[in-house]
C-alpha cells in the first residue's frame, strides 16, 4: 500500500509538472496565434480535426491500453514486437484511406477546398503515432513519469517554438497544422533513447489476440466517446460556418483542454495502479474519490475565471473579433467543471478490465447527447451546443453514480461521492461570489478581479484541506526517499 501512494504521489507530481509546463506554453502559443489569425481559420483546422481525430482515435486499435493493463507476468516480448508492427501496418493503411477519402470527402461535405490539402498534414501524426506506442505502454508500466514528462515538455515546446515562426513568417493556418503534429515526430528519438527498446521482425498471432481480444472494446469506447466530444464540431461547421465554429473552438480551447489535459495527466497515473488493484474494491474507491478532489481542486479556479471574466480576458487579450466566443465560455466553463466529477470513471472502469461495459455506457450517453446537440445548434447557434454539452456532463454524472452503485463491485454513494468534491465546490461558490461582487457590482479592474478570486478560492481550500495537503506534500517527499 505504501509503495502504491509513492506511486501515485510521484506520477502525480512528475504528471502535473508536465501539464504545468505542456499548459503555460501551448496557451501562449494559442494566445500569440489567436491574435495573429481570425476565427475561420481556427474553425478550419475545427473541421479538419472532426476526420482526422477520428482517424487518431482508431490508430492504436486500443493496443496501448491493453498493454499496460495486462499484467507483467501475462506479457511476453512477442507481445509488444507484434503491437508495433500491427500499429505501423494499420497506421500506413489509415493515412492512405485519410488522403483518398476522408481529405476530399470533408472538402465536399464542408464546401472548403483547402481540406484536401490541410487534412492530410494534421494526419502526419497518425504514421509516427504507433511508433511511440510501445514506449509509451512500457514507461507507463513502470510508473515512470519523470522521463515521459521531459520527452513530452520538450517535443511539445520545440513544436510550439516552430509553430512561432511559422505563424510570424506568413504561414497562417499552416502554423496551427504544424503545431497539431509535430510533438510527435519530434518525440520518437526521446521514446528510443527513454527506454532503449528496439522492435524485432516478430509478429505472433496469439499475441495480436491477447491484445487486440481487450482492445476491441477499447478503441470502440475510443471512438464514441470522440463522436460525443466532436460531433459538435462536425454539425457546428455543417449547419453554420467557419467563422462560427471558430468562435466555438476557440472557447473550447479556453476551457476544455485544461480539463481534457488534466485528466490525461491522473489518467496515466491512476490507469496503470486501477489495473493492479481491480481486485481490491476499497482501494480502488479510494484512490478514485482521492483523484475526483484533486481534479477539482486545480481545475475550478480556472473554470471561475472564464465564467465570471472570461469576456473581459478574451476582449482585452485576443481582441474584439472573438466576442462571438464569451456566451458558450461561460457555459463551457460550468460543463468541465461539472465533468470533473466524473473525469477518472473511464480509467477506472477500464483498469478493472471492464471495456465493455465502458462501450455500452458511451454508446448511451451518445443516444441522450446527439439529439440535444443537434436542437441546440439549430435553435440557438454555438450558445446552443454549449448548453447541450453542459446537459450532457450532468446526466454523465448520474450515470456514473448508477454504474457504481448498480453494475461495479464499488459501492459509493451520493453523500460519499459529494462529500469528496465538497471543498473545490465550497471554495469555487466563495470565489465566484468575491469576483462577481467585484467585477459586476464594483466595476473593479478584472486582472485586480482575478487576483481576488484565486486568493479567495486558495484560502477556502486551505481552511478545508490544509492538513490534508500538508499529509500529500510530506508524502511526496517520503517517495523520494
Amino acid at each position: 500500500m505504501k509503495a502504491s501512494k509513492k506511486l501515485v504521489v510521484s506520477g502525480v507530481f512528475w504528471n502535473s509538472l508536465q501539464l504545468v509546463v505542456n499548459q503555460s506554453f501551448a496557451f501562449v502559443i494559442r494566445l500569440v496565434l489567436a491574435k495573429m489569425l481570425v476565427p475561420e481559420q481556427f474553425g478550419l483546422i475545427g473541421m479538419a480535426t472532426v476526420f482526422t481525430g477520428l482517424v487518431q482515435v482508431l490508430n492504436d486499435i486500443g493496443i496501448g491500453a491493453a498493454l499496460i493493463q495486462k499484467k507483467d507476468d501475462s506479457l511476453r516480448e512477442a507481445h509488444y514486437h507484434t503491437s508495433f508492427w500491427t500499429g505501423i501496418g494499420w497506421s500506413l493503411f489509415l493515412y492512405t484511406f485519410i488522403c483518398l477519402i476522408f481529405g476530399p470527402l470533408a472538402a465536399k461535405f464542408y464546401n472548403e477546398p483547402l481540406l484536401v490539402k490541410l487534412i492530410p498534414v494534421l494526419s502526419i501524426g497518425i504514421i509516427s503515432g504507433p511508433i511511440n506506442l510501445v514506449h509509451k505502454a512500457q514507461l507507463t508500466k513502470q510508473m515512470n513519469f519523470k522521463k515521459m514528462a521531459f520527452i513530452d515538455n520538450s517535443s511539445n515546446i520545440a513544436a510550439g517554438s516552430i509553430s512561432l515562426i511559422l505563424a510570424f513568417s506568413g504561414a497562417g493556418v499552416w502554423s496551427l497544422a504544424f503545431n497539431s503534429v509535430a510533438s510527435i515526430v519530434i518525440a520518437m528519438p526521446l521514446y528510443f533513447a527513454a527506454t532503449k527498446w528496439r522492435p524485432k521482425f516478430i509478429w505472433e498471432a496469439d499475441a495480436f489476440k491477447d491484445v487486440f481480444g481487450f482492445g476491441v472494446y477499447t478503441v470502440g469506447t475510443s471512438v464514441v466517446n470522440y463522436l460525443i466530444n466532436n460531433i459538435d464540431y462536425l454539425f457546428i461547421g455543417k449547419l453554420l460556418s467557419a467563422q462560427a465554429l471558430g468562435a466555438y473552438t476557440f472557447a473550447f480551447v479556453l476551457t476544455d483542454t485544461f480539463r481534457s489535459r488534466l485528466m490525461s495527466v491522473i489518467n496515466n497515473v491512476m490507469y496503470p495502479i486501477y489495473g493492479q488493484k481491480q481486485s481490491d474494491s476499497e482501494s480502488l474507491k479510494r484512490y478514485y474519490l482521492l483523484v475526483l478532489n484533486y481534479n477539482s481542486i486545480f481545475i475550478y479556479p480556472i473554470m471561475v475565471f472564464m465564467a465570471v471574466l472570461g469576456e473581459p480576458f478574451i476582449l482585452n487579450f485576443f481582441g474584439t473579433k472573438w466576442s462571438d466566443s464569451t456566451a458558450p465560455l461561460q457555459i463551457l466553463s460550468l460543463s468541465v467543471m461539472v465533468h470533473m466529477m466524473v473525469n477518472s470513471n473511464t480509467a477506472l472502469i477500464r483498469g478493472m478490465g471492464r471495456p465493455d461495459l465502458e462501450l455500452k455506457l458511451q454508446i448511451f450517453k451518445a443516444v441522450l447527447f446527439i439529439p440535444t446537440l443537434i436542437f441546440g445548434i439549430v435553435n440557438y447557434g454555438i450558445v446552443g451546443a454549449a448548453w447541450a454539452v453542459l446537459i450532457n456532463k450532468v446526466l454523465a454524472v448520474i450515470i456514473a453514480q448508477y454504474t457504481f452503485n448498480r453494475l461495479l463491485n464499488i459501492k459509493i454513494s451520493t453523500l460519499e461521492f459529494f462529500t469528496a468534491v465538497k471543498a473545490p465546490w465550497l471554495a469555487a461558490a466563495v470565489s465566484f461570489l468575491v469576483s462577481y461582487f467585484l467585477f459586476k457590482i464594483l466595476k473593479t479592474y478584472y486582472l485586480f478581479s482575478a487576483f481576488a478570486l484565486f486568493v479567495s478560492y486558495c484560502f477556502v481550500i486551505w481552511l478545508l484541506l490544509g492538513e490534508q495537503l500538508r499529509r500529500q506534500y510530506q508524502q511526496y517527499l517520503d517517495s523520494k526517499t
